[in-house]
């Protein structure tokens, strides 16, 4: 069955470049990220993985954990680091699943069940859709999914801004609008009164009916 949004993430134990971990536990309390590439050593990932080691900071920030998997077991991981390092100048510090039977490759559906059980002598091409960002949240439910072709690198960037939306969404009764970044003005949600809404915000701006514009609520 597909992963949607709203669905509890697959908990799974398996073998990382940071030990043996159980993901659920992993995750704790708090946000995660989990990204993943369809064979190490290729390079729009080796890019990918360096930047997002580039903005560690900025998802620690956000009380956001980070892990990578990719369809290779894990000695081909620390191998494949030193390469991220002179491709990009980061180290990788974020835990990287060796997924070696593909078991979390197909518990999260980015492969058929039908795709065998090892990663032995499959090719990028045979993992291509092995292409996918997981944001999960602190119980443990998918809130976003973003799945990209192997020729177009993922926007860290857009990561974090739907990160920000997706927590201060969680804590308030607002959406965020289209390009919608930190800061910038939120609506309030159709299940707010207007009386509730100058209670809450204080005041807000009707540009339609339905549209109710407001200052972003601090987190």
């Amino acid at each position: 069955m597909s992963l949607r949004i709203n669905d509890t993430a697959p908990d799974f134990t398996a073998e990382t470049t940071q030990g043996t971990l159980s993901f659920h536990d992993w995750i704790g309390d708090g946000w995660a990220v989990l990204f993943s590439h369809p064979k190490n050593f290729t390079p729009v990932c080796t890019t990918e993985l360096g930047a997002m080691a580039g903005l560690d900071g900025e998802f620690r920030q956000r009380g956001v954990k980070v892990i990578g998997i990719s369809v290779d077991p894990v000695e081909s991981h620390v191998k494949w680091k030193n390469d991220i390092k002179v491709a990009t100048g980061f180290d990788v510090e974020y835990p990287l699943i060796g997924d070696r039977d593909l078991q979390v490759a197909k518990l999260y559906d980015m492969l058929p069940a039908d795709s065998g059980s090892s990663s032995e002598g499959r090719t990028p091409a045979d993992n291509a859709t092995v292409r996918s960002v997981y944001v999960i949240g602190p119980d443990k439910k998918i809130k976003l999914i973003l799945t990209y072709p192997m020729t177009t690198g993922r926007n860290f960037a857009e990561i974090l801004r739907a990160i920000d939306s997706l927590q201060l969404t969680a804590a308030h009764k607002v959406a965020t609008p289209a390009n919608w970044n930190q800061g910038e003005d939120v609506i309030i949600t159709a299940a707010v009164s207007d009386e509730e809404a100058n209670e809450r915000f204080g005041s807000f701006e009707r540009v339609l009916p339905y549209l109710r514009k407001t200052r972003q609520p601090a987190l």
